[in-house]
């Protein structure tokens, strides 16, 4: 039987480390689970969700050319449901009425993020070159408020 990735087998936990946990499958077969493939939430110790010896549901996720497989026991069960009204909303801080907003603060939302290399470059170039603008704006003033050498002895 070949282990194809979207298999769902039944296993048994034979080892625990701390980034994962090995399961053994049908045919002496073996594979890891990964700390973040082990369940849904936040998973700090493997421990606290797994032991050796529990049987579990997998999910082939990959096979890499080594011949390893990789498991997911989350993507072997239904995703938790959503809350109802969703997460709450963090309310952005607004800029301080007469001051310096922070570099970089437009006031809008991000856009989308742009989708082929050629649009993440063009984002880049625009970013870069409206960083270095300010930044030399920056330089022009300091060096008119005399922090730019002093001429004594003339």
């Amino acid at each position: 039987m070949e282990f194809g990735v979207g298999s769902v087998l039944e296993g048994k936990v034979t080892g625990i480390t701390k980034f994962g946990a090995f399961v053994s499958l049908p045919e002496g077969k073996s594979g890891l689970v990964h700390i973040s493939e082990i369940a849904y939430t936040y998973v700090n110790d493997v421990k606290d969700h797994l032991q050796e010896g529990q049987e579990v549901k997998v999910k082939v996720i990959g096979v890499d050319e080594s011949g390893r497989i990789n498991l997911s026991i989350k993507k072997a069960q239904d995703p938790p449901p959503k809350p109802e009204g969703g997460a709450p909303r963090v309310q952005q801080s607004r800029p301080r009425s007469g001051g310096a907003r922070p570099v970089g603060f437009t006031g809008a939302r991000k856009p989308a993020e742009p989708t082929t290399f050629e649009d993440k470059l063009k984002q880049f170039m625009a970013s870069s070159d409206s960083k270095l603008s300010e930044h030399h704006m920056n330089d022009r003033k300091s060096s008119r408020r005399g922090g730019g050498g002093s001429r004594r002895g003339q």
